[in-house]
């Protein structure tokens, strides 16, 4: 009862602020919608080279004292209630840029009762990188492809040796940035609404036209030389 009456206060204060475009969006997209998006892995016994980023960056845990830096994420809102463990922020000056979730397997309940089937339940080793949000005014240093992978290297602490994200087929920024990262694509998830009914399914053969569209969207451009 107490979550409804949350949700229902949250949607009034989205009115209350005039965030009608935001609502109606996902109203929308729940009545009758289809998304495909690639399932990412990286195998985080490997080396790899880290993404090269603009800004010297810190990590640590999130503190609660930083919620007012991420008050514009407003795709999750309430995911902070779910108390879902390993909720990491990279900071600049010790201001905070950025925040993603690094859940292993412990924390599969409480991944599906706030996402639903939206993911696969997690095996020991692995872990869901999740809720990846850059600061706006932040954007466009390449802030996000170098915190998912340094992030996911602190899986490492608590046993995790395959991190695993995913990102819609036309979301080419959060493509590029997981290719950047390590990530590599190992499956497909559909997700179909209608009429508030949410039906997922995972396909672990990816069909050759979908592997085409990561590989041109995710190809480096060569770097031009320079003139003499």
């Amino acid at each position: 009862m107490t979550n409804i009456l949350d949700k229902i206060s949250y949607l009034l204060k989205l009115i209350k602020n005039g965030e009608l475009k935001f609502l109606w969006t996902g109203i929308s997209r729940r009545l009758y919608s289809e998304r495909v998006s690639f399932g990412l892995k990286k195998d985080l016994n490997k080396d790899w080279p880290d993404p090269p980023t603009l800004l010297k960056l810190s990590f640590r845990l999130y503190q609660d004292s930083d919620a007012p830096h991420f008050e514009l994420d407003k795709n999750n809102h309430g995911i902070m209630d779910m108390d879902i463990e390993q909720c990491y922020v990279a900071t600049k000056d010790d201001i905070p840029v950025y925040r993603v979730w690094l859940m292993d397997s412990s924390q599969n309940d409480k991944i599906k009762k706030f996402w639903g089937d939206s993911f696969p339940p997690l095996q020991k080793g692995e872990a869901l990188v999740e809720n990846s949000y850059t600061v706006p005014k932040f954007r466009g240093f390449g802030i996000m492809p170098y915190a998912m992978a340094k992030i996911a290297e602190k899986g490492k602490e608590f046993g995790v040796e395959t991190a695993i994200i995913y990102t819609e087929i036309d979301h080419i920024v959060s493509l590029r940035a997981g290719d950047y990262a390590g990530y590599v694509p190992f499956n497909v998830r559909k997700e179909k609404w209608f009429l508030f009914n949410k039906k997922v399914s995972f396909e672990d053969t990816i069909p050759q036209d979908l592997m085409d569209h990561y590989k041109k969207v995710t190809a480096r451009r060569p770097r031009k030389k320079k003139t003499k």
